[in-house]
């Protein structure tokens, strides 16, 4: 095996197809380095960090949608506190009344 692998030659290491290389990469869950004309190189890091992601959805059974999001929940601390804000608001409905009650009135503000 050469340092870096095209997106054909990864998906044939690894198992993934390289129309979902191509998807996690958008997702932002694993992200191949680029050549100076663009190509995807994918290197042997890339290639355990797609065996470890089969591994993840084996074991626990989840979804490359959930991964993604929960990317983002890292990367996005609006988005995080807007969605720990609603699974509070969720516990009871006094909570709940008054997160629909700041939505609207961020919404009214916009």
């Amino acid at each position: 095996m050469t340092s870096t692998l095209t997106v054909g030659a990864a998906a044939a290491e690894t198992g993934w197809s390289a129309r979902m290389l191509r998807y996690l990469e958008r997702t932002g869950l694993v992200v191949p380095m680029r050549t100076a004309t663009g190509y995807r190189t994918y290197r042997l890091a890339d290639l355990n960090r797609l065996r470890a992601l089969r591994a993840l959805r084996d074991r626990f059974g989840v979804e490359l949608t959930e991964l993604a999001f929960a990317a983002r929940l890292r990367r996005e601390p609006d988005l995080r506190a807007a969605v720990e804000g609603w699974l509070a608001a969720g516990e009871d409905a006094a909570s709940w009344i008054e997160w629909e009650q700041r939505k609207h009135e961020r919404l009214l503000a916009a």
